[in-house]
């Protein structure tokens, strides 16, 4: 049994959200290989190399992988996926992009959001807007997995010394092709991604409590008027 993360990275550097989602691959058990698809992304394949708890990089350079596009690393993913048992993704905007298309073509059920692992095929997963948690079990051979990465605690960028093996870069075609982009600047941090979890609830029974780093038992339209005139 093995899980595969796909890792998010600049081409030079691994991001933050990937050490999150590799604890989860290791609470599945097994050994955990880690995806670094991208172009002139060798600095970040060896980055990866160095986290704690990761067994094998593998690293695939490609122009088209130069963009992160979905459809070509999703490629990538399917050309690899029948080694592994687990399938993880950080549930960002690119992991919510790139997993339900490997799960489709799978035919699999995705397990999405995941805060907690209890076996290799059971998880927990926040719904009703976090007012409640689900724990579901998974049937498939092969669980395609998102990871809320405020549910676990991020591995260590260094510390390991995983081997990087090259590997074929996989073509999607030529349905789609990176034209350009615009980017708005925004100074609070990706929710997914957040330090700072706050929940504010009238019931102190609340699941989202089990997950929040700060919990205050209140009317939600009485606290935050109040918060913010504090600040």
């Amino acid at each position: 049994m093995s899980s595969l993360v796909i890792a998010e990275h600049d081409n030079h550097s691994i991001k933050p959200a990937t050490l999150n989602t590799i604890t989860a691959a290791i609470a599945c058990g097994g050994n955990v290989h880690v995806l670094v698809a991208g172009k002139d992304a060798a600095a970040a394949a060896q980055a990866a190399s160095h986290i704690a708890g990761v067994s094998k990089v593998l690293h695939a350079d490609a122009d088209g992988f130069a963009h992160g596009l979905a459809e070509q690393v999703a490629a990538q993913v399917l050309a690899l996926a029948s080694g592994y048992s687990h399938i993880l993704f950080a549930a960002t905007a690119s992991g919510k992009n790139i997993a339900p298309r490997v799960a489709a073509k799978l035919d699999v059920g995705q397990i999405s959001d995941i805060t907690k692992v209890d076996s290799p095929d059971t998880f927990e997963r926040p719904i009703y807007a976090g007012n409640a948690i689900a724990t579901v079990q998974a049937t498939d051979a092969t669980k395609v997995i998102t990871v809320r990465t405020t549910g676990f605690d991020p591995a260590a960028a260094t510390g390991g010394s995983a081997a990087v093996e090259s590997v074929s870069a996989a073509n999607a075609g030529a349905q789609s092709q990176f034209m350009g982009s615009e980017i708005a600047k925004n100074d609070r941090p990706e929710l997914t991604a957040a330090k700072v979890i706050v929940a504010i609830n009238k019931d102190p029974e609340a699941p989202i409590f089990s997950v929040a780093d700060y919990g205050l038992e209140a009317d939600l339209f009485v606290a935050v008027p109040e918060l913010v005139a504090a600040l």
